[in-house]
């Protein structure tokens, strides 16, 4: 018999709930919905040009994985890189094998990370709670903007994230009290594997996670019992076999790394502020409240999801195993995990979001039509005055950021508070004529087109940052067999786009470790690269303008190609449109 669920679950019909559509039209919204979340979810991947550092970072070491060979031993610009393992790298180099080397195939494995997230947190709620919360949940969790965000941002924390959603959801999976032994051992072997990928996607910390919650779980409820059905010993083995092969050759080929990644990338990481990327204990509170914003209004019942334990069967089990209490313990204890953290970066708590949303999908399951319309009228509120403030936008100007930037930004971030208004509107609508469901769909896909409209909106700060619009007039002089220096500067972008590496000098930035271990793979004066510069053989160098124009005043031959507000290109040798000169222009 299958299992009795709480009285949350379980509550009479005079309670209104989502209304149930039947199963013909159900199935027809689902497939179309879906196509259309699919469509804009990877249709819209190289609408913006890679941001520095981690867009840029990334989708080069991919590149040059692809042009080396070499998928074993971590390099960025020929230089050693161990501060990450190497799977989302993998991927992404795999994704160019296949498709050529481009934005959207630099993003691919990000927007694969994240769908794969709200499938596996789907099929999780389904299994508990059932197909409408299953949908409800995706609903959530796709139009959640940090989701979509991270999910479009070519960076390890959605890689790391998506590894997290499989790891809670074959959690949940593995504890219905409805599975077989072969079935819980199934997915509980399925966890430990996810658990691997997320350790070389990042790291320990994709193992001492999911750590921290279980024991966080069970210290709260004692059901000590349940590390017996971890199949710890199985499943460790399934880990180490995930992670061990890679660890073991890049050690072998580079007895330095052992040190450096457990100790400097983690411990050091995370106690001190060794890498400047320090924050209050409050840095992650505004965005969690911004990326969950369409569905804040939600989190009294996720609450009380919480702690009615939804979902729990009523039997004989004393310890009955408590999903929404797991999910909410994972949400907390890694936000406050990474509160703590002497290292801070907004992506850090993307995991937390597969959680919520499961919680969020089961508080949608019992809302009233009362308490849903506080939230879309929330969201009214909030398009009328984006809509307002968006002129105010286009008319702000800064040092090095014209105005036609900001009136480009304007411009789109009114279309996605339009977007964010027409939904929310008609959210209310069909709340008032179709019940619930429908205003729930219609209201989520707005949020989503919403903030993948405001991604786009960023393209206009984006693009001149990138570096894309220099590349040409660069390829267009620079040569294969010509050297190409980065002087006082590491360009996170702009090699990207050239598909070249560069020559450090003076400046190693992140690089440190690697000019370390290779010292001849850099120049460590200006001095030196002067001489260099001036050997006879024909190069390229990038440097920002201050430090042209300091070269220059030092009578440094250099010949401008092209140049931002941001870095300057240039050539010791003169250019076919320009005279022979002995001294900088």
């Amino acid at each position: 018999m299958p299992p009795r669920f709480s009285r949350r679950s379980m509550r009479s019909s005079s309670t209104p709930r989502v209304a149930a559509p039947s199963v013909g039209a159900a199935a027809s919204t689902v497939m179309l919905v879906s196509l259309l979340i699919l469509l804009v979810w990877f249709g819209t991947l190289d609408m913006r040009h890679l941001l520095r550092s981690d867009e840029g970072r990334y989708a080069e070491i991919a590149r040059e994985m692809v042009a080396t060979g070499d998928w074993v031993t971590i390099r960025y610009h020929e230089l050693k890189y161990f501060e990450k393992p190497p799977f989302h790298m993998w991927v992404t180099a795999l994704a160019y094998t296949l498709f050529d080397v481009g934005d959207w195939q630099a993003r691919l494995c990000v927007a694969l990370s994240g769908i794969l997230g709200i499938g596996a947190s789907m099929l999780a709620a389904a299994r508990w709670y059932g197909c409408r919360v299953a949908a409800l949940t995706g609903l959530v969790l796709v139009s959640a903007p940090m989701w979509n965000a991270a999910g479009h941002f070519n960076s390890l924390d959605m890689t790391l994230s998506g590894a997290m959603a499989c790891v809670l959801a074959c959690m949940l999976l593995a504890q219905h009290p409805g599975a077989t032994p072969a079935a819980r051992r199934n997915w509980m072997l399925a966890c430990w594997a996810a658990m691997g990928v997320a350790v070389l996607v990042k790291g320990l910390v994709g193992l001492a996670l999911p750590g921290l919650v279980l024991v966080v779980y069970t210290l709260a409820t004692r059901d000590w019992k349940l590390w017996r059905r971890l199949h710890l010993l199985a499943g460790i083995a399934v880990l180490l076999a995930v992670t061990v092969p890679w660890f073991w050759l890049i050690s072998e080929r580079n007895p330095e790394f052992l040190r450096f990644f457990f100790i400097h990338e983690h411990w050091q990481r995370y106690t001190s502020n060794v890498h400047h990327r320090e924050g209050s204990i409050w840095f992650f509170v505004p965005l969690l409240l911004g990326g969950f914003l369409p569905w804040l209004g939600l989190a009294p019942q996720m609450w009380q999801a919480v702690r009615e334990r939804a979902g729990v069967a009523r039997g004989n089990a004393p310890r009955p195993f408590q999903p929404a209490l797991l999910a909410g313990l994972w949400a907390v204890a890694i936000f406050i995990f990474f509160s703590l953290s002497g290292s801070k970066l907004p992506g850090y708590i993307v995991p937390v979001f597969p959680a919520l949303a499961l919680l969020a999908g089961v508080a949608l399951d019992t809302t009233t039509e009362r308490a849903w319309r506080w939230q879309v009228n929330a969201m009214i509120a909030l398009g009328v005055i984006g809509l307002i403030a968006s002129p105010f936008v286009g008319m702000m100007e800064k040092p090095g950021t014209p105005n036609a930037v900001y009136r480009e930004f304007a411009e789109w971030l009114a279309i996605a508070f339009a977007v964010m208004l027409g939904g929310a509107l008609l959210a209310r609508r069909l709340l008032r004529t179709r019940g619930v469901f429908p205003s729930v769909v219609a209201y989520a896909l707005a949020m989503f087109l919403c903030a993948t409209v405001g991604l786009r909106a960023h393209e206009a700060m984006g693009r001149p940052s990138s570096g894309a619009d220099l590349a040409p007039a660069i390829r267009a002089v620079l040569k294969p067999d010509m050297p190409l220096y980065s002087v006082r500067l590491l360009d996170h972008t702009l090699p990207f786009y050239l598909r070249r590496t560069t020559i450090l000098v003076e400046h190693p930035d992140e690089l440190e470790f690697g000019v370390n271990q290779e010292p001849h793979k850099w120049i460590p004066t200006v001095d030196q690269f002067i001489a260099r510069w001036q050997d006879g053989q024909r190069a390229v160098a990038i440097m920002a303008p201050q430090t042209y124009a300091a070269l220059a005043a030092r009578g440094v031959p250099m010949h401008k190609i092209a140049g931002d507000r941001r870095r300057v290109a240039v050539a010791n040798f003169a250019l076919p449109e320009q005279p022979v000169q002995t001294q900088a222009q």
